[in-house]
């Protein structure tokens, strides 16, 4: 049973030092199932030429057809069983790649604690990551239908009332992103996110089946927490690789680092000032989908 008082002090040195029980070859297989959805996520992101997102970018008046909407962040392909497949391939492998760096605390402190108990390490931790990743491709199917049905109806207006619309649109996301940084919700799941020893000591169940349900358990918290900063990247074009690589770092900084909490309450005040900055036409929409 954890020590109660070392419950919520979480730092990273203390636990490197007591991952003596973790084999080197899970580290090494996370660490290259890691490099491997980043490398995917990149060749998909710079070789694909339709974009998935639903805000446009302004003055895209005069270019139509399927071009312009790919250029404008718009779902060009219709709705349909296979495209949502893919869809949702993508997007699971993108978010192991930016969610699987903040998760290897907990990942460690899972097989850390397995290995206290059983010497079967390897199987079992694997499937709490896949109860995780279970999670967030869960979400990806909400994500498939709201980037469909926010591209419908954006394409039903012409295109100077889609650049008076999507700026509002993208702008009100950033707001209540940055909104949400600052609610119970978001304390109490990044709590559980940055306390993996007192999440291992609440949460413990044995076995294969124990661990997919604290893998999803797990997932769902970190869901909770970081629902609302994707919602910006789904606005603002799923494949941008610019918001890909600010949230990985941003959502990394706020459940490891020490003053993540600080950093929290930062980030909502920038969302705000950035949503209320586009929203106005004050700058335009930043890094929509390159």
């Amino acid at each position: 049973m954890a020590d109660p008082r070392a419950i919520g002090r979480f730092s990273l040195p203390p636990l490197v030092r007591r991952l003596g029980g973790v084999p080197l070859g899970l580290l090494a297989s996370l660490a290259l199932l890691t490099a491997a959805a980043w490398a995917v996520t990149l060749y998909q992101t710079l070789s694909m030429n339709m974009p998935m997102g639903i805000t446009v970018r302004g003055r895209m008046e005069g270019v139509e057809g399927m071009a312009g909407m790919a250029m404008g962040g718009i779902a060009a392909e219709p709705w349909s069983i296979g495209n949502a497949a893919v869809f949702l391939a993508v997007w699971t492998v993108m978010m192991a790649a930016m969610m699987l760096p903040a998760a290897v605390p907990m990942i460690f402190m899972f097989a850390s604690a397995q290995s206290r108990r059983e010497r079967r390490v390897a199987v079992p931790t694997w499937i709490f990551v896949a109860g995780y990743i279970l999670v967030w491709a869960g979400a990806g199917f909400l994500v498939y239908a709201l980037v469909q049905l926010g591209s419908d109806i954006a394409m039903s207006f012409d295109p100077p009332q889609r650049s008076r619309w999507a700026p509002l649109a993208l702008g009100a996301t950033l707001a209540a992103a940055g909104l949400y940084q600052f609610t119970a919700a978001k304390h109490i799941c990044l709590g559980h996110c940055r306390s993996p020893l007192a999440f291992i000591a609440e949460h413990w169940r044995d076995g294969r089946i124990g661990a997919l349900r604290m893998g999803l358990r797990h997932g769902l918290y970190c869901l909770g927490c970081c629902w609302a900063l994707f919602a910006v990247l789904v606005a603002a074009g799923v494949m941008s690789l610019a918001w890909m690589l600010l949230l990985t770092l941003v959502v990394f900084v706020e459940k490891l680092l020490p003053r993540g909490r600080r950093f929290e309450a930062t980030v909502g005040i920038a969302l705000l000032v950035l949503g209320i900055a586009v929203a106005s036409g004050a700058v335009a929409m930043p890094w929509m989908a390159g």
